[in-house]
């Protein structure tokens, strides 16, 4: 019969698995916490009905600076309401969107720029885009300094970010199909009081942007605010032609439109790669108070309005001078209805943002004398910064889900 091992032999040889079992058991939560934290934390996405950021209302934060100042290379100098000394900047920066079942993350510059990597991000259409781009642009520079100004294949603005090789860039198509105007001597229609028209090839797409169909990975279209008589009035009008005839008879403003997004929408759907992720900002709407901006409409107030005000601003049924947001947002949802291009909808949002445009403080002597309050545009920083942090989240959604 063996002999036993003595006890103390079995101390030594149990103690240190004890002693093992201990500090795996101890330290593996830590360890697991510490690699969990380490990640980048990813903002929720809205990837459901019951997730909409797009819903929900403005509160204060004091907490809540904006990621760049009027220093910022990009910027517009009407839109630099910082170095225009507009009142009221710190109180305007103060408001944080906060949708009503999810929460939206602000976008972080590096991770962003890391995602982004070799890609390339377009904005096509008119000066609210453009408004929305340099808002982008400031921000992004926040992860990369060296960010140099960018200005090809037919862009009107833009930067590349040498540091993540990305582009992000503007351009102007405010109609977004081919138009010029062509003098009365010029023109098939000879009526009394007409200077010329402004011709409009409906299946034709603006120069601007007709040659970048294989160099962005991400686009964000939008049109609407040239859709006005104030832009094009009865003395030269738009007159639509399609396959180089003129459209008999001739087409209102509001078809005219109608015609020219099918036309686009589907040179979009036709031309364009699957790969690309397109989106479609729906109207930002503008604020005038007492009048149109040449009738001395004004913009001077000190807070956002109140959900209970929002109709009598901006339902056309009222009729209201800035009716017009909601009215074309109808006609642009119905051409993209059954396409793979994503609504963009930061209307009502920013329907609320009364407060926040430049109004008199455009940084040019004489400049409200000469085009009235601005009303329209925002103010950088400002509610256009919240348009970037929903952007960029459903980019990286996009991006992930394929």
């Amino acid at each position: 019969m063996a002999p036993k091992p003595p006890p103390s032999l079995f101390t030594w040889l149990i103690l240190p698995i004890i002693v093992l079992i201990f500090l795996y058991s101890t330290l593996l939560p830590l360890y697991t916490l510490s690699s969990t934290n380490s990640q980048p934390r990813k903002p929720k996405i809205p990837i459901s009905p019951k997730c909409n950021l797009f819903e929900g209302h403005w509160v204060t934060d004091t907490n809540q600076k904006p990621m760049y100042d009027e220093t910022c290379p990009f910027h517009r100098n009407a839109w630099n309401c910082l170095r225009n000394k507009r009142d009221n900047m710190s109180l305007i920066n103060s408001w944080k969107w906060v949708p009503g079942k999810c929460e939206l993350s602000r976008i972080d510059p590096f991770e962003f720029l890391g995602l982004m990597r070799n890609k390339n991000i377009g904005f096509v259409g008119d000066s609210l885009n453009e408004n929305f781009l340099v808002s982008f642009l400031c921000i992004l520079r926040v992860a990369d300094e060296r960010a140099k100004k960018w200005k090809r294949k037919g862009a009107w603005r833009g930067a590349y970010f040498p540091k993540f090789n990305v582009t992000v860039a503007y351009h102007r198509a405010v109609l977004l199909a081919k138009y010029k105007l062509q003098p009365k001597q010029s023109t098939v229609f000879d009526q009394e009081g007409l200077n010329g028209i402004h011709r409009v090839d409906i299946d034709v797409p603006s120069e601007d942007w007709a040659g970048i169909i294989n160099f962005y990975d991400v686009l964000v279209f939008n049109t609407g605010h040239w859709w006005g008589y104030d832009k094009f009035p009865k003395e030269t009008p738009l007159v639509f032609y399609k396959a180089g005839k003129p459209i008999l008879p001739p087409l209102g403003m509001l078809d005219g439109l109608k015609v020219v997004l099918d036309n686009m929408v589907a040179y979009i759907q036709k031309e364009f790669p699957k790969k690309t992720i397109k989106f479609w900002r729906l109207q930002s709407p503008r604020h005038f108070y007492g009048g149109e901006w040449n009738q001395n409409g004004s913009c001077l107030l000190n807070e956002p309005l109140e959900e209970h005000q929002l109709d009598l601003w901006f339902d056309p049924s009222n009729n209201g001078v800035n009716k017009e947001a909601r009215q074309l947002n109808s006609v642009i949802e119905e051409a993209l209805r059954d396409t793979d291009i994503k609504i963009l909808d930061l209307t009502h949002l920013s329907e609320f943002r009364a407060d926040a445009h430049p109004a008199i403080w455009l940084g040019k002597k004489d400049a409200v004398a000469e085009w009235g309050q601005d009303c329209m545009h925002w103010c950088l920083p400002g509610v256009p910064d919240t348009w970037v942090d929903i952007l960029s989240q459903f980019i990286r959604y996009s991006l992930e889900t394929g």
